[in-house]
Parts: C-alpha cells; structure tokens; sequence
C-alpha cells in the first residue's frame, strides 16, 4: 500500500524560510505605499482564516454554491486507448460552477473582503476563468467589482468577456506591454494603490506578494485534500503521480499541497513550451527562467540578459505569463516537484483526443497537463495511480481554436 489514507488538513511547510518566503522565495518587493494595505490584509487574513466561524462559512459556498466536492472521474476510455494499465483519474475542476478551480479562492477572499468591509473588488485575468470567477462572487456579495484584461487576451476570450459584463463586471482593457497577464497584473496593482481605503485585490494565481501566495493555496487547497479522501474511498491508497498545468500555478499548487510530506507522492507541473523553448516563443518559467522579481515577490522569471521581462507566448491565456508563484520555485530547488513543458501544438492534440476519447473538453490550461500524459505515459510503470488536475472545462477556448485550424484535422 502507497502511504496512509490521512485525511487531516496538511501541516503548514515551516522549514526554512520566514514567514513571507519559501526558501529564498517570496517576500514583499513592493513600494512603501502598498505596506498597509499588505499589513491590513495579513492581519485579516491571520485573524479570520482560522476561526470555526469562517472555516464554516467558506466550506458552506464550496458546498452549496460551487457543487464541491469536485468529481474524481476514473478515465477508462483514456486507459484503453492508451493501451496501459494505468488507473488515471481526471480531478473535475471543471463541472465547479463558473466551470474552474478559480471559483474556490474567489470565494474565500470574498468573504475576507467582506469582512474587512471593502465593498469593491478588483482583479486581473487571463484567460477570464479568474475573471467570471470574481465577477461571480463580487455579484453574490453586492460589490462593485472591474477586471483587468489584457487587450490580447479580452480578443482571444470573448465568451468570457461577456460572462464578466452580465454579471455586472467593467472589463478594462490593457494596451500595454505584451496585452496580456502580465499588464494587467500591473494595472489592477496601480488601481489598489490608489484605492485602498474601499478596495479589495483579489489576486488570482499563488503570485504576488505576501501573503497572496500562501492565502490563495490556502483556499484551493481543497482541491489536494478531496483527491486523497476520494482516493481513499475508491483505491484504499494514495495516488502515485499528481499531475498539473503550471502558470501562475494555484490550480497546481491547491493539488499538490496537502501532499507535500508524503514523498512516496510524485509531482508533475506542466509548463507552455509555446512554439518550442529553442525558439524564445514561450511561458516555460521554471525551465528556462532566472531567479528575479516581479509583482512584489520573487520567484524564477522569463527575463533577458539584461533582466528585462521576456515577452511569454502560449496559445493558452491563461498560462502567458512570464512568473510562477514562489513556492513553485520552492518547489523545484529543493526537488519536490519536476516540472515539464508541452508546445501549443502537443496541448492542441490533447484537447481533441480528450474530446473524443471521453466526451471531455478540457480548457487549453488543463490540455497542458493532459498532453504530458498522452506523451509521457510509457514511463510510468503498471498499476500507478495517476491523477490529472482538470483546471477548467474548454468553452471559452472553442472559437480560438476553431479559428487557428480544421478542428478534424
């Protein structure tokens, strides 16, 4: 047998590193400004997390608002056609209500926000999961609520464009830079600083500064802790391999974390290699980046030789961007987690092969983590469990693929 069925909520990594940081990463690189509203926010944060009363409430929206817990689908269609004996099980993040992961965490600083009495929300998106997410919940809570957008990303997601606008969202636009995540990263935190008294940034991803990267992991780490019950309900064991798409990395992240101290457990993040990471075109920031600083926390980044951030490139929206959260980083020095890149053409592949194989339309993002086990699968041995994180469903994702191929190509 792999492991135990321990379903307790996982210890906290203390060892090495500060309160702020995770090993060498993390931190709050950001201007004197911006430190009360951080302060405000941790003490919040500290204060509310761990009381029965929050707990009880947030775990009460998972429930009954978001349809938690997520289905563990066992993907025997998949199995066959990939001619294995492998138990691969599908984590359907997808079938949450806004049709992703990202509902958890919007849901959980929500609530903060509330609580702290900051009645407009503010936000950034890439491929508009976070985006619909947040308008979701800012629309369930009665805030005011924008969305930054790059002016690339708002063509390439229009679908989700229009679920922010009618659930009463502004949709900014960001004609700088790369259009994309990054820029609106840099928007919504331009925005914050000059509203603070009534604002509340809801970060996405497990980026940003203290404490953004331990709260958001904090609220998806549902996600890790209903595969090890659901797993111990269907196989008595743990799962051998976790397997996940990497950008920012909260879906990766909620997956892994209640994990960390069982080693027997392996774990996989998946990069956009892009039009190949020989050509410069892509989003593989824990392949190919240097360690530097970005968006008030430092962690590995795609930047030149100069130290200038590297336009990324990924034909997921969702996955352009040139950082990864700092305990990604983590991660990867100290070992615990190897992480891989995938092309655009290889996630465009296993999206139509998930398709067809099971009548299951993946988001690009989660393409990612489904082409490394297409592509992958003959090196893992018989009988493993392996469990693939679908992020988001691929709606929004249909028109921009239709309109780069023959989908029956």
């Amino acid at each position: 047998m792999n492991g135990n069925c321990a379903t307790e909520q996982s210890k906290k990594i203390d060892a090495d590193r500060s309160k702020s940081y995770f090993g060498n990463f993390g931190g709050q690189y950001v201007s004197e400004i911006l430190m009360p509203a951080l302060q405000e926010l941790e003490e919040a944060y500290k204060h509310h997390f761990s009381s029965s009363d929050f707990q009880e409430e947030f775990r009460g929206w998972l429930k009954n608002y978001a349809g938690r817990p997520s289905l563990l689908y066992r993907a025997r269609n998949l199995e066959k056609y990939l001619g294995r004996n492998l138990h691969i099980y599908l984590k359907r993040e997808d079938l949450n209500h806004t049709g992703a992961h990202k509902i958890n965490n919007c849901l959980g600083q929500a609530i903060l926000a509330r609580k702290m009495g900051k009645n407009r929300i503010i936000a950034e998106t890439g491929a508009g999961q976070h985006g619909v997410a947040t308008a979701t919940v800012a629309a369930l809570m009665n805030c005011e609520c924008d969305i930054y957008m790059g002016a690339e990303d708002v063509r390439r997601q229009q679908l989700n464009v229009f679920r922010m606008e009618l659930l009463g969202a502004r949709v900014i636009p960001v004609h700088s830079g790369s259009n994309t995540l990054k820029d609106a990263m840099n928007e919504a935190l331009r925005d914050w600083v000059t509203n603070i008294s009534n604002t509340y940034y809801l970060i996405g991803s497990t980026a940003g500064p203290y404490p953004y990267p331990e709260m958001v992991r904090n609220f998806q780490m549902v996600i890790g802790e209903e595969v090890k019950q659901q797993l111990c309900d269907l196989e008595q064991r743990l799962p051998d391999y976790l397997i996940a798409c990497v950008g920012g990395g909260s879906n990766a992240m909620g997956l892994f974390y209640p994990f960390f101290n069982y080693k027997e457990v392996k774990f996989i993040g998946v990069e956009a290699a892009g039009h190949g990471i020989e050509t410069g075109k892509h989003a593989a920031t824990l392949n190919s980046g240097r360690v530097g600083v970005l968006h008030g926390s430092q962690s590995y980044l795609l930047q030149d030789k100069h130290g200038q951030i590297s336009l990324p490139h990924s034909i997921s929206a969702g996955l352009d961007y040139p950082g990864v959260g700092p305990e990604h980083s983590y991660y990867k020095d100290i070992g615990r987690c190897h992480y891989y890149a995938v092309t655009d053409k290889q996630a465009l592949e296993a999206f139509k092969r998930l398709s067809r194989v099971e009548g299951i339309i993946p988001a690009l993002e989660s393409s990612h983590a489904v082409a490394y086990l297409l592509d992958n699968h003959h090196k893992f041995e018989d009988n493993l469990i392996v469990v693939v994180n679908l992020s988001g469903r691929g709606d929004k994702d249909v028109q921009e693929i239709s309109e780069l191929e023959d989908i029956d190509g």
